[in-house]
């Protein structure tokens, strides 16, 4: 990425993402990860998609502070089990801010996003001609 001039913008599974990295062993610091993220690649917006549940109110304003923009999904409680798949809404956020950046990075731990980033990627580099 070597044009600092694109827009860059980051769409970020927060909860996969999460996940892979305590898989591994490790723990994600959000906030040293979006200083990274704006000075590797010059991500200009970093959105989280993140499941909202009231008592985590806490972490949401750290976030913020953080310097994301925070898309909330609305949880389910499945009996003590809390579910707020984002996919949907990281899909649709990436191409509602479509017309604002030239590049675009989506941040997953799965491949739930393949189809996604097949798509940016025939927009972005159009097939000149088929065979």
């Amino acid at each position: 990425m070597g044009n600092t001039l694109e827009t860059v913008y980051a769409f970020i599974d927060s909860q996969n993402v999460n996940l892979g990295i305590q898989g591994a062993g490790w723990r994600l610091d959000f906030a040293r990860f979006n200083v990274y993220l704006k000075d590797k690649y010059h991500v200009k917006t970093a959105f989280l998609f993140i499941g909202y549940v009231a008592t985590y109110q806490k972490l949401y304003d750290f976030l913020g502070k953080a310097g994301y923009i925070l898309i909330f999904k609305h949880t389910l409680d499945l009996h003590g089990l809390i579910k707020g798949n984002v996919d949907a809404e990281l899909v649709l956020h990436t191409m509602i801010q479509y017309p604002n950046y030239d590049q675009a990075i989506i941040i997953s731990g799965d491949g739930d996003f393949y189809c996604l980033v097949e798509y940016l990627a025939k927009k972005i580099f159009p097939i000149i001609h088929e065979v």
